[in-house]
Parts: C-alpha cells; sequence; structure tokens
C-alpha cells in the first residue's frame, strides 16, 4: 500500500481521532498513546471512559503546545495508521519498565506504538509508518531509532500487536540489542 505519511499537527488532529475510532482500535482509544508518556507514578486518572477522555485531552494538549508524537498515515485522504515516536526521554513510562528498560545511555528515538484499523491489517501499513517513522527521526538529527516489539513463533491477538512484531522490524533493517523477557526484546537500527 502507497501511503503518504505526515507529522501529527493540530490540523491534522480529525485524521488521528479517525484512526483511534477505527473498528479493531479500542485500546488505541483507551490510552490515546499517553500512557507511555506520563513520568514517574501516573497520574490519578478516572476509570474507562473516564481515562479515556483525560488521555485524549492530554495528546491534543501536547499536540496543540507545537509537539510532534507521532505521525499519520493516509491513503489518498483516508487516514490508515498512526505510529508513535519522539526521542525516548518523552516517554516516562520507559524509564519505569523492566521490559523496555534503557540498554545504554546513547540518545535514541523511540517508537512505542502503532495504530492501524482492522479494516488496513495485512496491508504492510505499519510497515510503511515504521519506515516513515526512520526518514522523519533522521531529519531531526537522531541516530538511533529503537523498538520494543513482540517476538512469538506464532500470529498475536490483532488487539496485542500494537509494538509491532519483531518480523516487521527485521525488514526495516533493525537489529536485536537486548531482551528482558522472552518474548520482548529491544530492536535498533543505526541512522548513517
Amino acid at each position: 500500500m502507497k501511503l503518504t505519511v505526515a507529522p501529527l499537527t493540530p490540523e491534522r488532529w480529525a485524521a488521528l481521532e479517525t484512526v483511534f475510532a477505527g473498528k479493531g482500535c479500542s485500546f488505541a482509544r483507551a490510552c490515546w498513546c499517553m500512557e507511555c508518556r506520563y513520568v514517574g507514578t501516573r497520574p490519578e486518572l478516572g476509570q474507562g471512559q473516564a481515562r479515556a477522555k483525560e488521555n485524549r485531552l492530554a495528546m491534543k494538549d501536547l499536540v496543540e503546545g507545537g509537539s510532534i508524537p507521532g505521525l499519520i498515515g493516509y491513503r489518498g485522504k483516508t487516514p490508515v495508521g498512526w505510529i508513535s515516536l519522539a526521542p525516548r526521554e518523552e516517554y516516562g513510562r520507559l524509564k519505569r519498565s523492566s521490559v523496555m528498560k534503557a540498554v545504554d545511555d546513547q540518545p535514541v528515538w523511540s517508537v512505542v506504538c502503532f495504530v492501524v484499523p482492522s479494516e488496513y491489517r495485512g496491508q504492510r501499513v505499519a510497515q510503511a509508518l515504521l519506515e516513515a517513522a526512520v526518514a522523519y527521526a533522521k531529519k531531526k538529527g537522531a541516530k538511533i531509532v529503537e523498538g520494543y516489539p513482540i517476538d512469538k513463533p506464532t500470529r498475536s491477538n490483532d488487539g496485542f500487536m500494537w509494538v509491532g512484531a519483531k518480523s516487521m522490524y527485521d525488514k526495516a533493517g533493525f537489529r536485536e540489542v537486548a531482551r528482558h523477557r522472552p518474548q520482548r526484546p529491544i530492536v535498533r537500527l543505526k541512522i548513517d
């Protein structure tokens, strides 16, 4: 699938809402790619829809404040996918995670989430988003892009694949640099 990929800006907010409202994206609608961004202990949030609303508002505030928390993929004018990426230090959860903890002190950009509505899965949308994320990070001065995929011998439930599959990262040239849990490697791509 040929995609056009663009940074999430306030003008593209409706595209993010379209992707997150897509079939099979209930995890995204609850998290809004904010859970990995909280520093220290997560702020007290409501439960269920209250938590989702607070996460959505936090993401919208981030975007309206001038941050670029990720990229939106379009097929024509239709938004079909999202990838969350930023310098590692913007993701507070990574500092606390036993699975995604830092490998070393090198500055890296982290890819923490993919959201692709079910009707666009299996069409290389996530792969195209990953490749675009590497190009975007390089343009912003990154030397290393890091991911935290799932590595299983059999296909996982799509709802749990928001971090991506290791095989997808392998195809994009990433190499495993650590593994703190059997099915959760840390992979990196050094950018020339």
